[in-house]
């Protein structure tokens, strides 16, 4: 076979037997991908390329296992506008997509319990405002004036096989807040702004939701001391719950 040939000879997918086209091969560390088993693939995954077919097709099978366990999903919270958090909080778990219809987007049903880690960040940008003089030139203003734009983002952890880290983006577009000319010497407080404080406050209520059984979890692993029951007086170990084992009042 000529370097022509071997050049141009065509892949065939090692997961669906399919021939793949020109530029529709996904390398893998042993094999071929085609682009359609490659979207059946976690949308967090980012391994690809190191993985072996075994490996695809281990966690393919597992996508459609998440993807048959999604018609039992059911959303009872969401937070977000450009990527929303859809919780199930009976089964303590939730999914983080884009997309409308939740099962034909298949993404990864987490639960809490892998929740590892969990921050909110907030960035700032600052663009300086001009305007046109007479000559149509840019001009700045004096003093200076800047627009300064907000994202929001949750980078989230997770004990999960086939990825470890999640950044989930609230905001749909940028939260700005402009300086007039009276503001212009210093910089306006982005809290004045009703959207930065609403990312904000969503902000911080997914990150308590999100550790709240990973704190819950390291609660439970202390060891419970002996105390005195203030309404039957016994000397108890409070259970679980945090109640007297003798007449189930709270001790909290």
């Amino acid at each position: 076979m000529g370097l022509f040939d071997k050049m141009f000879k065509k892949k065939v997918c090692a997961i669906c037997g399919n021939e793949i086209g020109l530029l529709g091969n996904k390398k893998l560390e042993d094999g071929n991908l085609c682009k359609k088993c490659a979207a059946k693939l976690s949308p967090f995954f980012s391994e690809r390329r190191n993985s072996t077919v075994q490996e695809i097709s281990e966690q393919l099978q597992y996508r459609e296992e998440n993807k048959k366990a999604l018609e039992n999903f059911n959303t009872t919270l969401t937070y977000g506008d450009y990527q929303k958090i859809h919780f199930d909080e009976d089964q303590n778990a939730f999914v983080v997509t884009s997309a409308t219809n939740i099962v034909e987007a298949n993404p990864d049903i987490i639960h809490l319990s892998q929740v590892t880690g969990c921050e909110l960040h907030i960035s700032e940008n600052a663009n300086e405002e001009q305007y046109d003089d007479k000559e149509g030139n840019s001009v700045s203003y004096d003093p200076p004036r800047y627009i300064y734009s907000y994202d929001f983002d949750i980078t989230l952890h997770v004990n999960h096989p086939y990825f470890n880290e999640i950044t989930i983006r609230l905001n749909s577009s940028d939260i700005e807040t402009t300086t007039t000319a009276v503001e212009a010497r210093r910089k306006p407080q982005p809290r004045w702004n009703d959207k930065y404080c609403k990312y904000e406050k969503m902000g911080n209520e997914i990150v308590q939701k999100l550790l709240q059984s990973r704190i819950e979890r390291e609660v439970n692993a202390q060891p419970r001391k002996a105390v005195t029951c203030p309404y039957c007086g016994a000397t108890t170990t409070p259970d679980k719950k945090g109640c007297c084992e003798y007449c189930g009042s709270s001790l909290q």
